[in-house]
């Protein structure tokens, strides 16, 4: 009996997910390349690039931001974060010859501030008027046409905030695994469509195309100084000015790589005690919730009987087919659907270690700055 409720619960549970949630699995929120009505006018844009430590990507990525075919006034600050490694020197060597490029030297980093945001907040104040600031993340490689579609996008359909889910690297065994998972359940928490329909405000970090005058609205990226989810909090942030709109693309890319489980772990847990506002609460509710919709599904089908395995059958089923939108989207077999449940049980182990790392006093680490510290809470 007790086994059938489980199974009722897990099953119900997808129903709602799968059928009720936004149709977040589909991948349709898209960035197409073939986006009409341009504008008569190009409006005026600065991109804005933090940076700390990133020589292995930092050429390739600025080097993608100078090669933008935008018929529009356009800039660059790269804002050099107290890099030891020489990223601003690689940066200058690529943009020899273009004007396009500016090299600022990072000022320490300021109490009440997470070092990307305060970096970003330098970036800006250095930017003067332009009419959009493109905020977008040192790891990340852009088609030559990714601004002309971004404006067009946001000129055409009036957008305060147009951002792309950049394609994730998916090479090594460790991406191949979890990186598809990572999308999806990010998708899942903030639906993409919801986000465009003004029900969500979210946005994701290493692609965002912002109205300068709507963000200084808002309160400046100061309003979002200590977040560490600094991409959602920025979409909230945005979505109170206007409409905002997010989607996946295949037009600008991470070339950051996550070679070992350790890594992809080590990404996650930097900010997903976070995501859970720091309330051990909600990470034990979060764990058990996990537990009923991933782990008692395949159990109940390799231990249970009658009609709880059939209930089991049946949620896993629906959360493997749930999945492959998203797995044919990063070209992996459909199989790994049938993997998700030792994904997830992957991704609540990183939750339970960010919790962990808070609870020991040192956040999740990156770039040599602890995240997500006890007591770092604003």
């Amino acid at each position: 009996m007790i086994a059938f409720g489980i199974g009722a619960a897990a099953l119900t549970a997808w129903i709602v997910i799968v059928f009720l949630r936004d149709r977040f699995w589909w991948t349709r929120e898209r960035d197409h390349f073939d986006i009409p009505n341009e504008p008569i006018r190009w409006p005026s844009v600065t991109a804005v690039v933090p940076a700390r430590d990133e020589a292995e990507v930092i050429g390739e990525s600025i080097g993608s931001l100078i090669a933008q075919k935008y018929p529009g006034d356009f800039r660059i600050i790269l804002v050099d974060d107290n890099s030891s490694d020489g990223t601003g020197e690689i940066a200058r060597a690529t943009a020899a010859g273009s004007d396009r490029l500016t090299v600022l030297n990072g000022a320490p980093l300021a109490a009440g501030w997470t070092g990307k945001l305060w970096a970003v907040n330098q970036g800006i104040a250095a930017a003067g008027t332009p009419d959009f600031l493109w905020l977008t993340d040192a790891d990340i490689a852009h088609a030559p046409d990714t601004l002309r579609s971004l404006v067009t996008r946001a000129v055409r359909d009036d957008r305060v905030l147009v951002s792309l889910m950049a394609r994730l690297r998916c090479e090594s065994l460790a991406e191949r695994a979890l990186i598809p998972a990572f999308v999806w359940f990010f998708a899942m928490l903030y639906p993409f469509g919801a986000v465009n329909r003004g029900r969500v405000g979210a946005a994701a970090g290493g692609c965002m195309l912002a109205r300068r005058e709507a963000l200084e609205a808002a309160g400046g990226i100061a309003a979002v100084r200590t977040a560490l989810i600094d991409d959602c909090a920025f979409g909230s942030l945005m979505a109170k000015q206007g409409r905002v709109w997010l989607g996946l693309t295949n037009r600008s890319v991470s070339i950051r790589r996550y070679d070992s489980w350790g890594s992809v772990g080590a990404m996650i847990a930097r900010s997903a005690y976070a995501q859970l506002g720091y309330s051990a609460l909600l990470l034990a509710g979060t764990l058990l919730g996990l537990a009923l919709l991933y782990l008692a599904p395949p159990l109940l089908v390799l231990f249970g009987e009658g009609y709880a395995r059939g209930l089991g059958l049946g949620a896993w089923g629906l959360m493997a087919i749930a999945f492959q939108p998203m797995l044919h989207f990063y070209r992996r077999s459909p199989l790994w659907g049938l993997a998700l449940p030792a994904i997830a049980a992957f991704y609540a182990g990183a939750t339970f270690a960010s919790a962990l790392a808070f609870w020991r006093g040192r956040g999740g680490m990156w770039k040599g700055r602890a995240q997500a510290a006890l007591g770092a809470r604003a």
